[in-house]
């Protein structure tokens, strides 16, 4: 087959830059079955000069949106600006290290790791903790298996068949413990966007295995109750789990572990401004409490007289990535919590809440729950959430997420994060204002100034296209 266009042409010519194969008038014919040496000279590429090759890319980069273009206030995702001097750390000669490497040749590596593991320890109020999971719902799953191993050494593992989770969750929560073999109960909310302490009363019991909650919640409210939430957990013999996509509201103000959670993972990709999002790569650190230390996933790091050596936990659920996890995001963790200390974690905390809370206070859209700290929820209205979305990329902004939660009508979840200045937080709020004063027939158009105008984003997830060969058909 002939490969010769993007199927996404935009009108404006302007707008689009041609494939490669497509510039001078070069064309490749393209057999789909690929050689049996892929090496360079079993492809037929065009012959392009350096300056061609590098202002196509350009330009291509330039079509894109992304954090270092502009705010990304998608809410719960935490999308920070990721400072490039995480990125020097990482590409420092000592980093390049190859994991099968024996501990005395790598004992600075695994300092690394163990000062981390001490980090989020303190961090999240955890005692023990484990660096592999490589990614959030990686951690979560983890978090899965060790509340199985736990009960099952209490020999209740057949008994807690249960996992309970708010409304409101996170949708990886339900499906961690769907795929960790649970059966899932939804808990409703009460009337202020909280646990309703009268229904988890109802829903725990004698099968109830673990509770799952982020706190604040998705909603950016905190759990006032969350002491009170804990008892009523662990009285019924289960334990409480912290999923830690909102951490970035407590740094260096409540630890999870204070507030009863005996298990929870870490979205360093989130919290610790590493790269995130584009399929990662991503680290789900999960840490625990004293009791469940022995059921982490192997191997960890602890320090032995003036060496550091890889251990086996001794109830340990075994390995759940590759060797040590992803190390290159957990070393962008490390430099990003040494450098900004204590003291620069709490600021961060204390200004994510502030632009919040001044975004939600410039926007004419409603805002139905509060008081609430790192992200809100704002409400469309008569509006379609996802029309506004699509609209706002229009304004040269990116959008919240939205339609979730679906306890707010037409949702505009949305966490401006730390990062951004008051003149930015003032450019999306004009957006937001912008798009609230138009009418549906605008919005259902839109976007109109983008590379890629509106696409059908059903179609798009139910019938997926892998393969660049796939373009044609």
């Amino acid at each position: 087959m002939k490969y010769t266009q993007a199927t996404w042409q935009h009108e404006d010519e302007n707008l689009y830059e041609p494939l490669l194969s497509e510039k001078d008038g070069y064309a490749v014919e393209v057999d789909s079955s690929l050689p049996d040496e892929l090496t360079r000279d079993s492809l037929e590429l065009p012959d392009l000069s350096e300056p061609e090759l590098a202002r196509h890319y350009t330009r291509l980069s330039q079509m894109n949106y992304g954090i270092d273009s502009g705010p990304y206030p998608l809410g719960s995702c935490t999308m920070k600006y990721n400072p490039k001097f995480t990125e020097d750390v990482a590409a420092l000669p000592g980093a390049s290290i190859h994991p099968d490497r024996s501990e005395a040749s790598v004992q600075g590596t695994l300092e690394l790791m163990h000062g981390l593991q001490e980090y989020l320890g303190k961090i999240g109020g955890m005692d023990a903790v484990s660096l592999q999971p490589p990614a959030g719902a990686a951690g979560e799953f983890t978090g899965i298996l060790v509340t199985k191993a736990y009960h099952e050494a209490n020999g209740e593992g057949d008994q807690r068949t249960e996992i309970i989770v708010p409304d409101s969750a996170h949708g990886t929560n339900p499906a961690s413990a769907a795929l960790g073999g649970y059966d899932v109960v939804e808990l409703p909310s009460a009337e202020d966007g909280r646990v309703d302490l009268d229904a988890l009363s109802a829903a725990v019991g004698d099968s109830t295995a673990l509770f799952m909650l982020t706190n604040p919640n998705t909603l950016g409210l905190f759990e006032r109750d969350i002491e009170e939430i804990a008892e009523i957990v662990h009285g019924a013999g289960g334990l409480l789990y912290y999923d830690g996509a909102n951490l970035n509201a407590l740094l260096g103000r409540a630890r999870p572990g204070d507030m009863g959670f005996d298990i929870m993972h870490y979205n360093v990709h989130k919290t610790f401004a590493t790269p995130h999002g584009g399929g990662g790569p991503g680290a789900g650190p999960i840490g625990v409490g004293e009791k469940l230390a022995e059921f982490l996933p192997a191997p960890r790091v602890r320090k032995v007289d003036n060496r550091y050596e890889r251990f086996d936990p001794e109830q340990t659920i075994g390995k759940v990535h590759g060797f040590t996890g992803n190390w290159l995001v957990l070393v962008k963790a490390y430099a990003y919590i040494a450098r900004l200390g204590d003291e620069g974690l709490s600021d961060a905390s204390a200004k994510a809440v502030l632009n919040a809370n001044y975004l939600a206070s410039q926007i004419e859209y409603d805002v139905p729950f509060g008081p609430f700290h790192h992200e809100f929820v704002a409400s469309a209205g008569d509006q379609d959430a996802a029309d506004v979305a699509k609209r706002m990329l229009d304004y040269g902004v990116h959008p919240p997420t939205t339609k979730w939660p679906e306890i707010v009508s037409e949702a505009l979840m949305t966490e401006p994060t730390e990062i951004e200045s008051r003149e930015t937080l003032d450019q999306l709020a004009e957006a937001f204002n912008a798009v609230v004063a138009e009418d549906d027939e605008t919005l259902e158009a839109a976007p109109e100034k983008t590379t890629a105008k509106r696409i059908d984003q059903a179609s798009a997830a139910r019938n997926l296209r892998l393969s660049w060969q796939a373009l044609d058909e």
